[in-house]
């Protein structure tokens, strides 16, 4: 997999991966080359498995920050801090909306 600078799963070089991996393989299978068919495979596995890895690890963000912010909220309601519970639900949203963008459809 070929992961970014900081050693961490992209979606967008997973796709490039992905796409380019099918687009050498149909070239191999045009042109009768093993070598460029297996190439292409190998290429386009490895992107979507770092796509999926990118994917996975925006989702488990996502989780961290919703039940993060609905303690905030919590505590904050409790506590009677109105900013502590409006970071909260702010947080507890965007945490939500990463979720939703990361499902695996």
């Amino acid at each position: 997999m070929s992961y970014n600078n900081n050693g961490e799963p992209n979606k967008s070089t997973g796709q490039y991966h992905s796409m380019k991996g099918n687009l050498v393989e149909t070239v191999g299978n045009l042109t009768g080359a093993e070598s460029w068919q297996q190439s292409g495979k190998e290429e386009h596995a490895q992107g979507e498995a770092e796509y999926k890895a990118a994917q996975a690890k925006g989702y488990a963000e996502g989780t961290m920050d919703r039940l993060g912010g609905k303690k905030d909220a919590v505590v904050g309601a409790l506590s009677g801090d109105r900013q502590q519970e409006a970071s909260g639900n702010v947080r507890h949203d965007k945490g939500e909306a990463q979720q939703d963008f990361n499902k695996n459809t």
